[in-house]
């Protein structure tokens, strides 16, 4: 079983189990994208009004609801687990203004039309970025901003890996057995060469620690932008100054 079907099976029982334990899980007062309700929130994604907005790997969709009722947002959310997106529906179909797509996420992203704002809450580490960042290049404007929160150290102390390949990491899962996943946990450096090989260049990057002293958890948030092609950047240097008309 390769990561894509490996992770696909584990988010499905994450979802059925949650489903069938009938989870109550609050609405959101912000974003959150590290594990825990402090650092940078949805002011990193900038003003949203009139933009598209795409959420990749949304899960309950609680995130890309909280942005379509406080901030006014158009949101795409893409999910590609069918129990978690089941989870939902249930819970925020008939909120105008979120649309909620069971789809896996580079599939979507190779036919959507392009977005002025890509992001996704620890959605990253679970796609083969070698896969996920060409598709998602396409589907960002040029000088579309992209937003994504990843692993960086897990609860064990250990850090992220050296070179682009999954390793195993265990997914909580309340009132039963950890699930089995395979992560992409890579150093913010291969990260960004990356980003840059798809023509997306870092914004910058935020440490996300665990506030508890004891906990080692800690994640990364990368901000990043779509290259504008000089071409399209010599037009708008051209308007600006009044040349070309």
């Amino acid at each position: 079983m390769n990561s894509d079907h490996t992770n696909l099976a584990a988010w499905t029982a994450y979802g059925r189990h949650h489903i069938e334990r009938a989870t109550d899980v609050a609405e959101v007062g912000r974003i959150a994208w590290g594990f825990w309700p402090s650092g940078p929130g949805a002011e990193v994604l900038g003003d949203l009004s009139g933009k598209r907005v795409l959420d990749l790997g949304s899960g309950l969709g609680k995130y890309a609801a909280h942005l379509v009722r406080e901030y006014g947002a158009v949101v795409d959310a893409v999910e590609s687990s069918p129990t978690q997106h089941e989870r939902a529906l249930a819970r925020y179909a008939t909120v105008p203004g979120l649309n909620l797509l069971h789809a896996d996420a580079v599939e979507y992203l190779q036919q959507a039309q392009p977005y002025d704002v890509i992001y996704s809450i620890h959605g990253f580490g679970y796609i083969d970025p070698h896969r996920l960042l060409p598709a998602l290049r396409c589907a960002l404007k040029p000088g579309g901003l992209l937003c994504f929160s990843v692993l960086h150290t897990n609860s064990d102390g250990r850090g992220p890996s050296p070179s682009v390949v999954p390793r195993p990491e265990l997914l909580p899962l309340a009132g039963g057995d950890p699930l089995t996943v395979q992560m992409w946990v890579l150093t913010p450096k291969l990260w960004e060469d990356l980003l840059v090989d798809n023509e997306l260049f870092i914004d910058g990057i935020d440490i996300l620690n665990a506030p508890e002293a004891t906990s080692r958890v800690s994640c990364r948030l990368f901000r990043a932008r779509r290259r504008v092609p000089p071409e399209r950047r010599s037009h708008r240097q051209n308007l600006s100054t009044g040349q070309g008309s």
